[in-house]
Order: structure tokens, then C-alpha cells, then sequence
């Protein structure tokens, strides 16, 4: 799957339907509550489904999301996508990330490595 792909895909599935969500805004200085709230807001990528993915494209993502040359913004999705999604599969290529995650989003993927966690328990 190319970074092209999942945004067409994303934007596919996204036209029949979100998962209902409730946001809200933080003021503070502090980089991880910054950044945690950054994470809650990229929930607003959360097609009806998306923990039903198969396996098959839970791997394509994992391999996309490991390509160093993948847009930021299109990781944060990827990531959002992959925490929600009840499998190893998808523990394992988060886990794998944070062992070396793009700098700016190091606080991001420890997130959605501990959301994937919950959701895997």
C-alpha cells in the first residue's frame, strides 16, 4: 500500500460514516498534554469499522506507517487507525515503532502504543 492508497482509502471509508466523538481543547505549556490532545483530535479519522480491518491491511499499515519517507500527518492517522484495532498484529508494528518513532511524534505513538494495549487487553 503507497501513502496515495491509505489516503484514498481513508477518505472511502470516511464517506460512510465517523465514529461519533466528543473533543475538546487544552491550554497548556506542557508538550504532553500538547501532544495528548493533538491524539484525541486525530480520533476524528476513525471510519465505522475500523476495528474490523483485516489482518492483511493492518500489516500494509504497519508497513506504511515504518517508511521513513511517509508524511507526518498521514503516521498520525495511521497510528490513530492501528491503536483501535483489537490484534497483535497491530500491538506489534506499534511496538516496533516506538522503538525508534519519528521525532515529532514520539509522544503520539507512545500513545497510541498504550491505547492499543488497553484495546489488545
Amino acid at each position: 500500500m503507497t501513502e496515495k492508497e491509505f489516503l484514498n482509502f481513508l477518505e472511502m471509508k470516511s464517506k460512510n460514516g465517523r465514529v461519533p466523538q466528543l473533543s475538546g481543547y487544552v491550554d497548556s505549556y506542557d508538550t504532553a498534554i500538547q501532544e495528548a490532545e493533538k491524539y484525541t483530535g486525530g480520533h476524528s479519522v476513525l471510519f465505522e469499522g475500523h476495528q474490523m480491518l483485516p489482518i492483511k491491511m493492518v500489516v500494509e499499515m504497519g508497513r506504511l506507517l515504518l517508511n521513513r519517507d511517509v508524511l507526518l500527518k498521514t503516521k498520525e492517522a495511521l497510528l490513530v487507525i492501528l491503536a483501535h484495532h483489537p490484534s497483535k498484529e497491530a500491538l506489534n508494528v506499534l511496538s516496533l515503532y516506538n522503538i525508534d518513532p519519528d521525532e515529532d511524534l514520539r509522544y503520539f505513538a507512545r500513545i497510541a502504543l498504550d491505547e492499543c494495549e488497553m484495546w489488545n487487553e
